[in-house]
């Protein structure tokens, strides 16, 4: 029997994360034209964001219960015990939809193990937690522990977003219209957190782009917990150039540990639009997890 340690794409977890370690992450469904595609599965960012350029008309929804039922029962079939890391109940209803298909698996494998995790995260944010909890495993951190570990790991995470345009907000209804259109004219850029009910909320206001990206940074410095011992996630969406400046901090003058990059995909992107850029860090750090970690 395995103990199995999975995710689902809203993580944006690196191809390099899933190629190490063999992880399996669920795709997350995306609707482009009327036509039903899977994130990373049958549509990929590169082309995902021409679509949007191209004004497709795209949508997104949760996995199912069924598509979870399909999943788990795979693990339950060969015995094995599953570690479920799951997008934020703040922003959709994937945690629902997976406790339910989990009671009805259980009830056809009575012996079946699964734990699921409300990251209370969003993308790359719990993606890093999800490297963590591989790194983990590798390095011989027992299950209990890795449990235990991907609850502080996601109540520790923080998440610093923006988005040069704000358009994409209007459109998912995150922003008034009036906001947008002020915001275009005046050039506000939002500072935007996942809050502790795993919400996306604007909490700042910042004009420029420049100006928005160095408080993002300053965030980090002042609320990361010894940033010179984490790995810091960074996400990006059409453009990993809008990136380099922000690792170039990052490096050479908060010299964090090391950096966990990814392209952010459709659940996400479809919401925030090409222009978005992620940084996640820790509040708080704990040297019991830590050992185990590379």
């Amino acid at each position: 029997m395995a103990f199995c340690i999975i995710t689902d794409s809203a993580s944006d977890v690196p191809e390099s994360t899933k190629e190490k370690y063999g992880l399996h992450v669920i795709p997350t469904p995306v609707i482009i034209d009327d036509v039903d595609y899977f994130d990373r599965e049958t549509v990929f960012p590169e082309d995902f964001y021409r679509y949007q350029a191209e004004g497709r008309k795209i949508s997104t929804y949760h996995v199912s219960q069924a598509m979870f039922m399909d999943c788990f029962r795979a693990y339950a079939e060969r015995g094995d015990e599953v570690l479920y890391i799951c997008f934020s109940t703040g922003i959709a209803g994937t945690f629902q939809a997976a406790t339910l298909a989990k009671q009805d698996i259980v009830e056809e494998f009575p012996d079946f193990k699964i734990t699921i995790i409300d990251s209370k995260c969003a993308s790359i944010g719990y993606g890093l937690v999800v490297d963590k909890l591989l790194q983990m495993q590798k390095n011989g951190a027992p299950k209990e522990l890795i449990i235990e570990a991907a609850e502080y790991f996601c109540r520790h995470m923080k998440h610093i977003v923006t988005v040069d345009s704000l358009d994409y907000l209007y459109k998912g209804g995150r922003i008034s219209k009036t906001s947008a259109v002020m915001g275009g004219m005046l050039d506000i850029k939002p500072v935007i957190i996942v809050n502790e009910e795993g919400a996306l909320v604007a909490t700042e206001k910042v004009r420029g782009w420049k100006k928005v990206i160095k408080r993002m940074l300053e965030i980090v410095a002042t609320k990361g917990a010894d940033v010179t011992k984490q790995i810091i996630g960074i996400a990006y969406g059409a453009s990993r150039d809008s990136i380099v400046p922000v690792e170039k901090t990052l490096i050479e003058d908060m010299h964090v540990k090391g950096i966990l990059e990814t392209q952010v995909g459709c659940a996400i992107g479809a919401h925030t639009g090409p222009t978005i850029i992620g940084i996640v860090y820790q509040d708080e750090i704990n040297e019991k997890y830590d050992r185990y970690l590379d």
